[in-house]
């Protein structure tokens, strides 16, 4: 019996690396070019004022409404995740919002600038949640959290290599096209590429990889089906009642504040920092770029912990915590710099430390047709704050000429995000063993 269960623990061994380090490189990948081009209107935004006259409000609308299309779409993206194909609707994704993202070089005025935004939140819907229902395909519940925080780590490096990139594309003027034109149009075509080489490279389920030998697929599919059946043993929901759960409901309403702080600071630090200092684009988009680092390493720092002692709850709220924080001493010490950059590196460790331990928690007590609805759900909820973040801080800003509001809303809404995941029950969050 000891040698089998040797022979088993090997397999095991080496089945999770083999699967780790085949689809999160690729996944991580496929992240960084959709986080790419999710953001870059914030540092087009930068000559885009000038060239088109937008003013913050409209600017914060635009950025704002991509949500409004994404939410669309995001339940039943994540349910052709797990009842169809993730590879194929993954690549359909990626080829749509790709060319979307280059005919956004093309605008020239604002409902132009609003129907675009709109249209690459279509393109892109259902694809972050389903590839939280796809990780739940290949990795047990003890090993998502660093799965979901290796993967999503490419958030926080798009826009360490984004911001230069973009920073350097607004200083070009070929062929008399504006360097905002070419942002676009630049860091658009990836997504395309990479559309076309996720078609031949995915694969759906265990059962259906090649690349693993069958003793693999057999261990890594009796683990899974082995995980489900002790959800389903501990409380069996469908797709409705699971709506209807107490941990769903707050999940959803707390992902609505993070994403409001997340995404209104992540779309407007290159203009504050530009206000605060008077610099270049290019010296705004590398000093931009620092938060950034903070939060990369935080997020594998996080993600570790998460998983090392099988706590969720905690890491998230505290998490959130740490970003109001920043967001709130950012104001106070508005008129420094430095001081205040260094805050936004407080807030980027909250808004990145969050991911992994969030993301592990509705497949703790969900499976199937059921988590992946739930997770659509909770992000579409959630989305609706992307929307609010951006629009809420141009719109304040427009206002009283000073960015002081908007970031102490930032702030709130994160505080709120992390009582809300703090209310949660145990028995809402009990993680299937």
């Amino acid at each position: 019996m000891a040698a089998v269960n040797f022979q088993s623990d090997s397999v095991g061994v080496r089945t999770r690396r083999r699967v780790m380090s085949r689809l999160i490189p690729y996944l991580f990948l496929m992240y960084v070019i959709a986080y790419l081009d999710r953001v870059n209107v914030s540092y087009a935004a930068l000559q885009m004022k000038v060239d088109l006259h937008f003013t913050d409000d409209v600017l914060g609308f635009g950025a704002g409404v991509f949500f409004i299309g994404y939410i669309l779409l995001e339940i039943p993206g994540s349910l052709l995740v797990e009842k169809w194909s993730a590879r194929g609707w993954m690549a359909r994704i990626m080829i749509s919002w790709g060319i979307v993202a280059m005919l956004m070089g093309a605008v020239h005025t604002k409902n132009q600038f609003y129907i675009m935004r709109f249209l690459l939140g279509v393109a892109e819907a259902g694809f972050f949640p389903g590839m939280i229902v796809y990780l739940s395909h290949w990795f047990r519940y003890e090993d998502r959290a660093k799965a979901v925080a290796l993967f999503m780590s490419g958030q926080p490096l798009s826009n360490i290599l984004g911001s230069p990139l973009s920073g350097l594309l607004l200083g070009v003027n070929w062929l008399g096209l504006a360097g905002w034109r070419w942002l676009f149009i630049i860091e658009g075509a990836p997504a395309v590429i990479f559309g076309f080489i996720t078609i031949f490279y995915l694969t759906d389920r265990p059962h259906q990889a090649q690349w693993l030998s069958k003793a693999e697929r057999d261990w890594l599919t009796s683990e899974l089906k082995r995980e489900q059946q002790a959800k389903d043993a501990f409380r069996s929901y469908g797709i409705l009642e699971a709506l209807r759960q107490r941990g769903v409901i707050f999940l959803a309403l707390a992902y609505f504040c993070i994403v409001t702080a997340v995404y209104g600071f992540t779309f407007w630090l290159p203009t504050i920092i530009k206000k605060q200092s008077g610099l270049s684009n290019l010296q705004v988009s590398l000093i931009s770029a620092i938060p950034y680092c903070v939060g990369l390493a935080t997020i594998l720092i996080v993600g570790w912990s998460s998983d090392k002692t099988k706590e969720r709850r905690w890491h998230t709220a505290l998490s959130m915590i740490v970003a109001s924080t920043g967001l709130l001493l950012a104001v106070v010490m508005q008129n420094n710099l430095w001081l205040a950059v260094t805050m936004f590196c407080v807030t980027a460790i909250g808004i990145y430390g969050y991911l992994p331990g969030f993301w592990a928690l509705p497949t703790s007590f969900l499976t199937g047709s059921a988590a992946a609805v739930s997770i659509g759900l909770i992000n579409l909820i959630g989305n609706l704050g992307g929307f609010a973040g951006p629009y809420v801080v141009g719109y304040l800003s427009n206002l009283t000429n000073s960015f002081v509001g908007g970031i102490a809303y930032l702030s709130l809404s994160a505080l709120v995000g992390a009582f809300l995941v703090l209310s949660l029950k145990k028995h809402d969050t009990v993680a299937a063993r």
